[in-house]
């Protein structure tokens, strides 16, 4: 569970932030801004009439959305500003010299052939002609899987890799998942409104054009275009919802191989399994095992030939980003502008950095966290952690609808969750990953094979419960209800969203609140249902469990009245997680704020009290906008509620925000039926 706008990590994992051009000054270093910014407020509007608009008018005025971005907000900026300082530190460990170490080396060689346009544009396709190759000489159907056992760490078909026991939680199991598909989601695929039918006829298109420019004539490219919609709209039948996902139980299927075979048998398993290294492989999860009947019967009706086209479009529609301007601008065109509004591609240095950090991002944060994240910032950043670890604990105390019994376990998943600030104790080691200078898509692809070897050699061993799943210039936070972990990495720990010389107001606000959304993760719709060793357990009394479905109900029903675009609501179901975690992080944050403040005169600032700062700070956190392609697309696949609404969603429903500004019944920010879980 994660604080962004999307962040794939598990599929039951979910939670608060996402990113994006910085304001520099001479010298090339951020502009320094504060925890709370009162000319980012807009005074004119009442904050119990429209508490978004009144903490963000200013800022939304001042910052709109630059033309290389889908949306624009405060974590956006950050992470903007941040990728300043990793192009920086690349830049350095691209110039060979004696004094780089092996891990710089990489990371630099990985970014200057990343940034060697020339080299780039001078390969075209030829980087691709050995796996077009592959896929051209395939005999038989039984030959697929070879094929894509080969491309596995394209996720070709259908992700696999390692994933922790749902029923053991200390075992790394093998795990089959669906996958396959061009379009962001299944949903795409099957909905009947206009704007998912004119989005359908865009993407055949544009898979006609990417096949033009393998060298494929206009007649034939058109036609393998309709032929890779109809194999994935069967793919995409037979996959499982977004909200169904939400649900760990509809995930855990436990099979041997030969159940698996079963499911569909068309496909080579043993073959595929073979190939990727595991050909003893016993027992998995499928995840998904609609999807695997529907692949099944795709295999079964499509000719041979059709599969190859399917093939051949997902290796260029992978691999495009990292090709000659022509795929590279029709990929943007697609993706980028229609269906995320973004008007111009970003520029290069910004997107190797970004892919640097995707495939070194440890050997890239040692770097990062040496010049910009302080052993005090960490102190007091798990400080705070535990003070609202703290408020946590006297939160389940005082429940009022939470028996004894289910208390006790409450306390005993609290306890044992760990707080991991700023990056591992121990730093992953790329010494066998080879970069090559002016190899970029070679580069990416060894990177990614490296990945997908280190991912399957965990299978049938221990947990590692010191790894990350995010790298440590990342703006942004996660839970992961498997690991029973919270981890903050040190990208999000900086002003605005945590400033050391601010009040403390704002900073609780803020930071506070996304540590609280984090830690309330874990006993969420989802986060509830594992127990204090990630295993998925039932833990709750059985009057216990529907008293939470009750309340949490409530907060769904809240936010599905919400419209994110034209007649377009807030799936409530889909966002219930993290709403839950907004509202239950805040008022952890608030009870910590006002313990660690306990006794002191507090004055007010700038005209605001500290009980205004504090849910200013917070409000600040999410000021932004976003462009209307993108708010489909999100409405469709992120399981967060739009900025507006995680601000006015959430102080609606507490009464200390309602005290703070002196808000009155039946104003728009206060909730008449107030909704809370924790």
């Amino acid at each position: 569970m994660t604080l962004a706008r999307s962040c794939p990590i598990l599929a039951v994992v979910a939670s608060l932030i996402c990113f994006a051009a910085a304001q520099q000054n001479s010298t090339g270093v951020a502009k320094y801004e504060p925890a709370l910014d009162v000319a980012s407020m807009d005074r004119s509007v009442d904050p119990c009439v429209d508490f978004f608009q009144y903490s963000c008018g200013g800022w939304i005025k001042s910052n709109p959305i630059p033309p290389d971005q889908s949306s624009w907000d405060t974590y956006s900026k950050m992470q903007d500003e941040n990728r300043v300082r990793l192009r920086e530190i690349l830049e350095a460990a691209s110039t060979p010299d004696a004094k780089r170490n092996p891990a710089t080396q990489k990371i630099g060689d990985f970014y200057a052939s990343c940034t060697d346009e020339k080299a780039i544009e001078a390969k075209g396709v030829e980087p691709l002609n050995p796996e077009l190759e592959q896929i051209a000489k395939i005999g038989s159907k039984v030959e697929i899987a070879d094929v894509a056992a080969g491309l596995v760490h394209d996720h070709v078909l259908f992700r696999f890799g390692s994933t922790q026991d749902f029923r053991d939680a200390s075992q790394v199991t093998a795990e089959a998942d669906q996958g396959g598909l061009g379009l962001p989601d299944r949903d795409y695929y099957v909905k009947e409104d206009a704007k998912s039918v004119e989005l359908r006829k865009a993407y055949v298109a544009h898979v006609q054009k990417m096949f033009e420019l393998l060298g494929d004539q206009p007649d034939a490219a058109a036609t393998e275009a309709r032929t890779v919609m109809r194999i994935e709209t069967g793919l995409a039948k037979g996959s499982m919802t977004r909200v169904e996902r939400r649900e760990p139980k509809n995930m855990d299927h436990k099979m041997t191989s030969a159940e698996l075979e079963k499911i569909s048998p068309d496909f080579q398993w043993q073959a595929y399994f073979g190939k990727v290294g595991l050909p003893s492989l016993g027992s998995l999860n499928v995840a998904s095992p609609g999807f695997f009947r529907a692949l099944n019967d795709e295999l079964e009706k499509e000719s041979l030939a059709d599969w190859k086209v399917y093939l051949r479009w997902h290796l260029v529609h992978v691999d495009a980003p990292f090709l000659s301007s022509a795929f590279l601008n029709e990929n943007f065109a697609f993706y980028g502008k229609t269906l995320r509004g973004q008007k111009e591609l970003q520029p290069r240095w910004k997107r190797c950095t970004e892919y640097v950090d995707d495939d070194l991002g440890e050997a890239l944060g040692q770097v990062y966290v040496e010049k910009y994240f302080s052993p005090e910032a960490k102190q007091q950043a798990l400080k705070m952690v535990k003070e609202i670890d703290t408020a946590m604990e006297q939160d389940i105390n005082s429940l009022p609808w939470m028996s004894a019994v289910t208390k006790q376990q409450a306390l005993v998943k609290l306890h044992g969750m760990a707080n991991k600030i700023g990056y591992p104790d121990k730093w992953r080691d790329y010494s066998k990953l080879e970069i090559i200078r002016g190899d970029e898509l070679g580069n990416v692809i060894r990177a990614r094979k490296f990945d997908f070897n280190r991912d399957l050699a965990k299978i049938g061993k221990p947990v590692d419960r010191g790894e990350w799943d995010m790298t440590p210039p990342t703006v942004n936070a996660y839970y992961n209800p498997q690991m029973n972990d919270i981890n903050f990495p040190a990208g999000v720990l900086q002003p605005p969203a945590f400033d050391p010389a601010s009040d403390a107001a704002p900073n609780y606000g803020d930071t506070g609140g996304t540590i609280g959304h984090e830690l309330t993760h874990g006993f969420d719709d989802e986060g509830r249902q594992f127990d204090a060793h990630g295993n998925l357990r039932d833990w709750w009394t059985a009057e216990d469990g529907k008293e939470f479905v009750k309340r949490a109900s409530c907060i769904s029903d809240q936010y599905s009245t919400y419209t994110i675009i034209d007649d377009i609501k807030i799936n409530g179901k889909l966002t219930l997680g993290e709403d839950t975690a907004d509202l239950g992080g805040l008022i952890l944050a608030y009870m910590a704020w006002k313990d660690d403040t306990k006794g002191q005169s507090l004055q007010p600032l700038d005209g605001l009290t500290p009980e205004q700062r504090f849910f200013v700070g917070y409000g600040q956190s999410w000021c932004g906008e976003t462009r209307d392609e993108t708010k489909r697309l999100r409405a469709t696949v992120d399981p967060h509620s739009p900025e507006k609404y995680r601000t006015n969603g959430v102080v609606s429903n507490m009464p200390e925000f309602q005290e703070a500004f002196h808000c009155k019944a039946g104003s728009p920010m206060v909730n008449q039926n107030r909704c809370r879980v924790w």
